[in-house]
């Protein structure tokens, strides 16, 4: 079997001579395989040892993560793998593992350690501390000269957008098709870096330096496009990437390093459209964002413009389209909440499940469990909410901008497209989004109490009816 790296950027990333090169920039781009392939580069080397880094351990195993990856690599090439250990052996006594940096001071586990190549992948998942950290275990007797190579994803606020901006256009976020690939070189004191187009470049501008202590860097993008492979076998990939929300679009489809959420880019009045109407759906259900202050409008209360509570209700057709059918909004204490949502339970009835925001924590779990008690006879379930809340309405903002979610019109409609035009501007309420959020995280899931065969019965009308 001949292990090789694809012609373009791959092939350009495993041949640099750079002491640091990061590579890819979007989705797609085979950055882990070339990372796994790197480390392969020098395993005839019996005192060679190479270390592969994901910021969370369980990313490492997961499926068709690094782990699988190695094995349908490196069993090839002769390794004998220790599962448990996370590590491949070759003949020659030439390690590879597999780690994690999790928590920040895991740092320092690595303390005294001595890699000769270290890779990061997804970089700016890493702190800046803790890659420094680590340039400094990049050291080796093994006769192999110490370097790093990385992968990542744009993520216009990370340090790693600093460290290769230089590479970047800074007015349009896209990487300088002339520089990918090109070396520079630089020296980091304290918290600066000094840049130069030659290590001589830099050392003049250091008084006291000296030539070893020059790194060099490059940065060589790459994309889907770039990736004829994953395009032959899994062409649905490049459309996964189309239907994200614009934001995740611009940086996993595109490249783009500059792209920042904010208002207007992730829902836009012109996604939605007013319906009097909705036809049969599948499964309908109204999902609560819970606040629980009361509006006061006394000059000692600093609360004067706490959350909502919001109870949207949302349903799905046989067609795979989102109706928008009625929000409830209102301020009120938490009696007034839990009264509330009783009485719109009865009054959706019992064919809509309710879905509750559990916060983390026992308190968390001791609010569910009360909901669940006092909802008795309806399809209820407690979702906790994990990530942040723009990721969290990244599925929405999708199926907002692909026309797939409609409005039942009502005197909320106004309130609500406000609402969702505005985020995620922190001066602005987003607990209508929120709701959202999780109506459409939820909806996709089989659903509670119904068990898998429910959801297939489900997605086959669906799926039968958008043949017909």
């Amino acid at each position: 079997m001949h292990i090789r790296p694809q012609q373009g950027p791959q092939e350009c990333f495993l041949a640099t001579q750079a002491d640091i090169a990061i590579y890819g920039g979007a989705a797609g781009g085979g950055k882990s395989f070339a990372l796994l392939l790197e480390a392969l580069r020098h395993t005839g080397n019996g005192k060679f040892g190479a270390v592969i880094f994901r910021r969370q351990g369980v990313e490492i195993r997961k499926e068709g993560g690094l782990w699988d990856e190695s094995c349908a690599l490196y069993n090839f090439a002769g390794g004998r793998s220790r599962e448990s250990m996370l590590d491949w052996r070759f003949a020659s006594g030439a390690r590879i593992s597999f780690s994690h940096l999790e928590q920040e001071d895991d740092k320092y586990t690595w303390q005294g350690a001595q890699i000769a190549l270290l890779c990061f992948d997804e970089l700016t998942h890493f702190t800046k501390s803790q890659f420094f950290y680590m340039l400094s275990r990049n050291r080796s007797t093994s006769g192999v000269r110490p370097y790093i190579r990385a992968s990542t994803n744009p993520d216009a606020d990370s340090w790693v957008a600093d460290l290769i901006s230089w590479w970047i256009d800074q007015d349009t976020g896209f990487a300088i098709a002339e520089r990918s690939g090109k070396i520079r070189y630089f020296i980091k004191r304290g918290d600066d870096i000094i840049w130069g187009n030659t290590p001589q470049e830099v050392i003049e501008q250091i008084s006291g330096a000296e030539l070893w202590e020059v790194k060099s860097l490059t940065f060589v993008a790459s994309s889907i496009n770039d990736n004829k492979i994953l395009l032959a076998k899994d062409p649905g990939y490049l459309a996964n990437l189309r239907a994200l929300n614009v934001v995740d679009r611009e940086r996993l489809l595109g490249g783009n390093w500059k792209i920042r959420p904010s208002a207007g880019l992730y829902f836009k009045r012109s996604y939605f459209e007013i319906i009097n109407v909705a036809p049969p759906t599948l499964r309908t259900l109204r999902s609560w964002d819970l606040a629980a202050t009361e509006k006061k409008d006394t000059a000692a209360d600093k609360n004067k413009d706490p959350d909502w509570t919001v109870g949207l209700k949302l349903s799905r057709d046989a067609q795979g389209i989102f109706y928008i059918e009625h929000v409830e909004r209102f301020r009120g204490s938490p009696s007034a909440v839990e009264t509330a949502i009783k009485n719109i339970a009865a009054s959706d009835g019992t064919a809509v499940s309710i879905s509750i925001p559990q916060d983390p924590g026992q308190a968390g779990k001791s609010q569910a469990d009360y909901f669940i008690g006092q909802l008795a006879g309806y399809i209820i379930h407690c979702q906790r909410e994990t990530g942040d809340k723009v990721t969290r309405a990244g599925p929405a903002s999708a199926q907002a901008e692909a026309g797939k979610v409609k409005l039942l019109r009502g005197s909320w409609n106004e309130d609500f497209l406000a609402e969702l035009e505005a985020f995620p501007n922190p001066k602005v309420h987003d607990d209508q989004v929120d709701a959202l959020s999780s109506a459409i995280n939820d909806i996709l899931k089989p659903q509670p109490g119904a068990g898998w065969a429910a959801f297939f019965e489900q997605e086959t009308a669906r799926m039968l009816a958008e043949e017909n």
